[in-house]
């Protein structure tokens, strides 16, 4: 049976319209693939958000390995896909992003898990370009919250 992994991205939402999002999904876990789990966007750091979580009774697990070098944000930030996916293959390559991409793997198939990122669109997003090397087999369902 092939795996159902959600995505979200958390980019024009309120922490209310996210939770509301995640649960009406039945999101049990949340798989957080930014490699800096901080934000300015208020409760969308690691902590707070893992707080939120929590209280929503939903797990959190920070993957930091699948997240995007700071080379590869820049390239997502100034539009240029291209770069984005180039620099983001050679980050799957490494050791502990194969290690994590495993692992990510194993947590969506436990339970219902959605990956989180900040971009809403996850076309423009690197959660994309990491299902598509990892998992290519999941049905993907992209969340807006």
């Amino acid at each position: 049976m092939k795996p159902r992994i959600y995505t979200i991205g958390y980019e024009a939402a309120t922490m209310a319209d996210f939770l509301a999002a995640l649960t009406s999904a039945r999101v049990k876990r949340v798989i957080d693939v930014r490699a800096l789990p901080l934000s300015r966007r208020p409760g969308f750091s690691k902590s707070p958000l893992r707080a939120a979580l929590a209280e929503a009774g939903i797990d959190y697990v920070h993957l930091k390995a699948l997240g995007t070098p700071a080379s590869g944000r820049e390239a997502a930030r100034k539009g240029r896909h291209a770069e984005l996916e180039r620099i983001y293959a050679g980050q799957l390559e490494l050791p502990e992003a194969i290690a994590q991409g495993g692992q990510m793997l194993e947590l969506a198939r436990e339970k219902p898990s959605a990956l989180l990122c900040f971009e809403r669109e996850p076309g423009g997003c690197h959660r994309s370009l990491l299902l598509k090397a990892v998992a290519p087999e999941a049905e993907v369902v992209d969340l807006f919250a």
